[in-house]
């Protein structure tokens, strides 16, 4: 078959034109899940932020219809007000997290949710990390930590005195300590790095404590150290308090008693007998944000020195010099290779406590409620991806993921565990308050939705006012330190909220798909070390796979010892991701040293003997397990490994380039092929003999260099069903169109695709009419040199801007000529009438005088740029009047921020935000028209000057309709089979 031409997808494209027919009657009625209406349970979510309970119940509920009005589907109560700078003013006692005021406002929340048919998530402490009043530094249940002290002592000296006290002082209000034990080491110098002081392993002996006394000898040989232990509370209070009276004080991550405290409290002061009976009918998910346990010593939990040696077969003692802490930093070190494995046990420790005791604790109790729990599983070293298989949602979050391979760490637990949701709190730029748009928040979530995202938590939605609020309203983050704070604080008193319902009609369409049957991804990645939020991707997969259209998730040890991790036909995990292959490396966070746990190692020799592909990269002959091994543990290892590298479907590669070779040999393709390198990002999801297909033109990191360009090529992608036929789903409006134009291969379907920067399309391949077409004798075209092909009235059809006789191969094997008659030039529209309604400061904080501007405009430029609107924000309409003989695009070219087109006077389905272009054709006449854009803006500009203490040094921002505006006329005849 021939090539598809240039020109022959270029429905994909804004260039000049648009997949989405706007205005145009859908292709036989919308599809299985493809409407107009997304449902609830997919719209996105918002941070509501509350300042404590200084709200107004009745207020609250009008908030909650201004969410559900305007798409959204969901909102989490936050007690946030960084913003406010005089705490004097919020009075805790009366208004604080879990006082009977905060309980009557929750209950209104929730009424009004159930009555909206939307749902509230509650967060598990007043902020972040989880904390209740009812414990003090000192309790069992409050967060711990081991400090440390130490004295040098000479070779023959004697110490006698008090036990070395800590050399980092007590948090507040921390009055109680307990000495845990006091070692001694001798020093040895070869051992040393520029912050750590060498020791010798082997010297390493517990010293006898009288009360809190030492009276301890050093030998006659060497240098010797006293290091002392002090377990004690580390007084750490949640984010931005106080929001409680008595002030909370966070929990014990590591144990269940610190998890119980949260119940016990929530359980006596929150959950009210209405709250209880609401959250039955509007109840989400309780949530905790990023774990941000901040201490100045050492993380710790009472009985950590027994679990340890229950859990690892050895002591933790004599390794507790080179794992404990001081101001973030270590203090001793044994030799490099020892260091790391003691500490590599610390933590993958601390890891399974905080993941039993905490997450899955708080999970279980969540679900007694009717409720689910929503979390972001990192902030500490931890196994983020063991978590994320533990919570019912995991969450990401656009400000600390710079890589999309920290969403594809979630992804894989997520998809292991056989959870639905892997959710983002979406567009916390930093100081990028009321200078954030849409597009912006589009694009960086573009590329997270190809990783697996498909739930949106917006950050965020401010209650109306709160003490000492300014000009638009309260908003929980602005100002920041005397600055414009962390983006944004959308809403009603945003201008562009007059345009949001069609923002959260597209986020929820594409929740939708990103929903719809199992994840499949190409193959997956095993991490020994299962961080995330460190922007650390994966060997040749994501410098190299993801540009030629690989896939890839993330797995660590535990979630192959899930039900779902097994191989079936040759695919891991087969009812879910059905991964092709898996791909081993060393450990990237611990030297890159090839280790593996002997459970671990057997698993993957059963793997392999199962038939799943396996390409180890590194030298595994000589792989030893992570952390201190047990007698003969290495050995053991080993001997699985040789056993492994033995068997066929396993290939060892010494280089990342020779990773494309080995999975070559092994007869591993990617869903989705294309010829060169390419910005494209993908996700595919299966239901049945139906596949979807996510397409993105993004970059793997946030603001690349160079920054991402169009694409416009040939894309290949693979099907379930050898007979399906390809769709078009356009998430803007809800309309799916059949493709016309594309070729078959034996193992998919090839099609070209064009992207500008940001952009996404959405491509489902399945039966012929699946979404209700009744185009299935009908056949496709393979080629034209038309600008597009359609099938349009039950035909199939070509479109051109130009007239002339067009050429057209058909799926049959026929070549058909069309001619298409005269086309009217393209005409650019620069003579415009603009109305602008002006946003500025009212009478009250909350309150908006919006002033009228009327001007006539003979070229299209930023508002900064005419009389009278340089300091300008709020909606502008633009009118203008042409004489035009038949269909049409529209291409807008620059927009800032959101905009909505009317043609004689009929309001067109929303436009792509990102790269505006809609087909006019349906409501265009003969002769004179009349089309409206109507523009709205954020609030920086009328900010910089309406309060420029905080928002003086913002940059003007080039608001407005700012084109070029095109209309490009097209010529459509039907191609005679």
């Amino acid at each position: 078959m021939n090539d598809l031409t240039r020109r022959g997808f270029l429905f994909l494209s804004t260039a000049t034109a648009t997949l989405a027919l706007s205005g145009t009657p859908a292709v036989g009625g919308p599809g299985r899940i493809w409407s107009s209406r997304p449902a609830r349970s997919a719209r996105p979510m918002v941070r509501w932020w509350w300042p404590d309970a200084h709200v107004d119940p009745a207020e609250i509920r009008r908030e909650v219809d201004q969410l559900a009005a305007a798409g959204f589907g969901g909102a989490e109560i936050a007690a946030v007000h960084h913003s406010i700078r005089d705490k004097s003013v919020l009075d805790p006692a009366g208004h604080g997290w879990g006082t009977p005021a905060w309980n009557a406002a929750v209950e209104a929340a929730l009424d009004q949710a159930a009555r909206r048919g939307i749902r509230i998530d509650l967060t598990v402490g007043p902020s972040w990390p989880a904390a209740v009043p009812s414990i003090t530094p000192d309790s069992p249940a409050a967060v711990k930590e081991l400090a440390h002290g130490s004295v040098t002592v000479a070779a023959g000296a004697t110490y006698a005195g008090a036990a070395p006290p800590p050399a980092v002082p007590p948090g507040e209000g921390v009055t109680e300590r307990k000495l845990l034990l006091v070692q001694a080491a001798k020093v040895e110098p070869t051992h040393s790095t520029g912050d750590e002081t060498g020791l010798d392993p082997a010297s390493v002996r517990e010293v006898p404590v009288t009360g809190e006394n030492v009276t301890w000898t050093a030998p006659a040989d060497g240098e010797w150290v006293l290091i002392s232990y002090w377990e004690r509370g580390s007084g750490q209070r949640p984010e931005s308090g106080p929001h409680t009276a008595p002030e909370a004080y966070v929990v014990d991550h590591f144990s269940a008693a610190g998890t119980q405290a949260v119940i016990d409290h929530w359980e006596s002061e929150l959950l009210t007998p209405a709250t209880r009976r609401l959250l039955k009918k509007a109840g989400g998910a309780l949530f905790e944000d990023s774990i941000e346990i901040e201490t100045d010593a050492l993380p710790w939990t009472p009985g950590l020195l027994e679990e340890f040696g229950r859990r690892r077969g050895h002591p933790l003692a004599p390794l507790l010099p080179v794992v404990l802490l001081a101001e973030e930093d270590p203090v001793f070190a044994y030799e490099a290779a020892m260091t790391r494995h003691a500490r590599k046990d610390y933590w993958d420790t601390i890891s399974e406590l905080f993941n039993e005791h905490h997450f899955a604790g708080l999970r279980d109790w969540a679900h007694s409620l009717g409720l689910k729990l929503r979390a972001q599983p990192y902030g500490l070293r931890t196994d983020a991806i063991a978590a994320a298989a533990v919570l019912d949602i995991p969450e990401g979050e656009s400000l600390g993921f710079k890589n999309l391979d920290d969403y594809r760490c979630l992804a894989g637990g997520r998809d292991l565990a056989g959870h639905e949701l892997l959710s983002s709190e979406a567009g916390a730029y930093a100081g990028g308050a009321y200078t954030t748009t849409w597009t912006r928040l589009l694009t960086t979530m573009g590329g997270a939705y190809a990783a697996g995202l498909n739930q949106t938590v917006l950050h965020g939605f401010s209650y109306a006012s709160a003490p000492g609020a300014a000009w638009p309203g309260f908003a929980a983050f602005t100002p920041y330190d005397g600055t414009a704070g962390y983006a944004e604080s959308w809403g009603p008193r945003q201008p562009t909220w007059h345009h949001v319902s069609d923002i959260s009609g597209y986020l929820a369409r594409v929740h939708e798909v990103l929903r719809e049957g199992v994840p499949r991804a190409d193959v997956a990645v095993l991490r020994q070390t299962g961080y995330t939020k460190t922007g650390i991707g994966a060997s040749w997969f994501t410098g190299d796979g993801i540009p030629t259209g690989w896939t890839h998730q993330f797995v660590s040890g535990p979630l192959l010892d899930l039900p779902a991790a097994r191989v079936s036909g040759g695919r891991l995990a087969p009812s879910g991701p059905a991964y092709k292959a898996l791909f081993v490396e060393g450990d990237k966070f611990y030297a890159g040293e090839p280790t593996m746990t002997v459970p671990v190692a057997g698993r993957l020799l059963e793997y392999a003997r199962a038939g799943l592909p396996i390409v180890l990269l590194g030298a595994w002959e000589s792989a030893s397990v992570p952390g201190l091994p047990r007698d003969g543990e290495n050995e053991r290892l080993r001997e699985l490994v040789a056993a492994l590298l033995a068997e066929p479907t396993v290939r060892m590669v010494a280089g990342q380039a020779d990773v494309p070779g080995a999975l070559a040999s092994l007869g591993v393709r990617p869903d989705v092929r294309y010829a060169a390198p390419s910005t494209l990002l993908t996700l595919r999801r299966s239901a049945g003999k139906i596949d979807y297909y996510y397409l993105c033109n993004g970059r793997h990191v946030e603001n690349p260099k160079p920054p991402v360009a169009p694409i416009d090529h040939d894309v290949t992608l693979a099907r379930a069903d050898r007979h399906g036929v390809p769709y078009l789903l356009d998430p803007w409006t809800g309309r799916a169109e059949r493709i016309a134009l594309y070729t078959e291969e034996p193992d998919g379907i090839r099609l070209r695709v064009a992207l500008q920067p940001g952009q996404a399309r959405i491509v489902a391949i399945g039966r012929a009419g699946l979404f209700g077409d009744r185009t299935g004798r009908l056949p496709h075209a393979t080629a034209t040199d038309a600008d597009r092909a359609l099938y349009t009235g039950g035909d199939l059809a070509i479109r051109a801007a130009k007239a002339g006789t067009y050429t057209t191969t058909l799926s049959t094997g026929r070549t058909v000529t069309t001619a298409v008659g005269e086309v009217p030039p393209p005409v650019e529209l620069s003579s415009w009438r603009l109305r602008v309604e002006d946003w500025q400061p009212g009478a009250t904080p909350t309150q908006t005088s919006k002033v009228i501007h009327e001007l006539d405009l003979d070229t299209l430029v930023p508002w900064a740029e005419l009389p009278g609107l340089a300091d300008v924000s709020g909606i502008g309409t633009y009118t203008t009047t042409v004489d035009l003989d038949g269909p049409a695009y529209l291409e807008l070219g620059e927009v800032t921020d959101t905009c909505r087109v009317r043609v004689n006077g009929r309001c067109l389905d929303p436009a792509d935000q990102i790269s505006p272009v809609v087909d006019a054709g349906p409501y265009l006449r003969r002769r004179t028209n009349t089309i409206e854009v109507e523009v709205a803006t954020p609030l920086g500009n009328r900010l910089r000057v309406a309060d420029p203490d905080v928002y003086g040094g913002l940059k003007r921002q080039p608001y407005g309709l700012i084109g070029p505006v095109r209309l490009v006329p097209y010529g459509e005849a039907r191609v005679r089979p």
